[in-house]
This record gives C-alpha cells, sequence and structure tokens, in this order.
C-alpha cells in the first residue's frame, strides 16, 4: 500500500469511493472545480492509499492557516481494518505539522458506529459542548434579499 498526495486526476475514483463508502450524500461543494480549489488551496495536504494501482482510501486536508481539519475520509468496505485509515491519518497529520498547524477537527456523524470507534483510536477527543451551524447558498432567488449575489 502506498500513502500519496492527491491530484485532480484521482478525482473520478476518489468520488466513485466516496460514494460507495459514504453513508452521507456526496455535498454540494465535491465537484470537480470545487475539489480543483480545495486541492490547489491546501497543495500537498490531502491524501489517497492506493493498493495494487487502485485506490482504496482517501482524506481531503486542509487548515485555515491556524487549525487543520479533515474531510471526506473514506477507506474501501473490503481494506477496512488493515491499517490504511490510521496511516492516511498520520500522513495527514505530519503534512499539517509541517505547516506549522498544531489543532486539528474533523465532523463525523453521531450514526457513523464505524467511525465514531476509529477517531479516538488516533488520538482525537469528543467535542461535546460544541454545536456545529452550516450555512448553505441557495440556488435561487432567496439570497438576493440578503446582499449574497
Amino acid at each position: 500500500m502506498t500513502i500519496r498526495p492527491m491530484t485532480i486526476d484521482d478525482f473520478d475514483e476518489v468520488t466513485a469511493l466516496w460514494n460507495a463508502s459514504l453513508s452521507s450524500t456526496r455535498g454540494i461543494d465535491d465537484t470537480r472545480e470545487a475539489i480543483t480549489r480545495f486541492l490547489n488551496r491546501n497543495a500537498g495536504l490531502s491524501v489517497v492509499a492506493e493498493l495494487d494501482g487502485n485506490i482504496v482510501g482517501s482524506i481531503l486536508c486542509g487548515h485555515d492557516g491556524r487549525q487543520g481539519f479533515l474531510y471526506r475520509v473514506a477507506v474501501d468496505a473490503k481494506q477496512r481494518r488493515a491499517g490504511i485509515g490510521q496511516a492516511m491519518v498520520r500522513a495527514c497529520l505530519v503534512a499539517l505539522r509541517r505547516e506549522s498547524i498544531r489543532k486539528c477537527t474533523l465532523v463525523t456523524y453521531k450514526s457513523n458506529d464505524l467511525g465514531n470507534a476509529f477517531w479516538p483510536a488516533q488520538g482525537f477527543i469528543l467535542q461535546n459542548q460544541l454545536g456545529l451551524y452550516e450555512w448553505r447558498a441557495a440556488h435561487d432567488q432567496a439570497d438576493d434579499h440578503r446582499g449574497l449575489r
């Protein structure tokens, strides 16, 4: 198995992995254009795991200058519990440290039993006191009245 930086050339194979592996639906920001922007903004931080020439794992990794974030962590169901996720997380955390980032956050669904067992084993601490709020841009006229166009 090889862990290497993700490139936009991996997009089709990575999105197929996401569609097969993640319990959530594909996000509005998972387009080729959006992922290209993310990879360019966070050059060298996102990773894929390859086994026998196939991508079997991926993590989108980035930071805002002070805190790292992991998104879209996925491992092929047939390859789980083989250390792939752990190796990818380690690679991302090492890359963040090279950028002088010392804190990393991620979000997982409460219903994701596998993920919720995995993250504490990687040294992540559940932050029960936090609330998660999300704003999404609408694709209609509703944003006009807020001056968001």
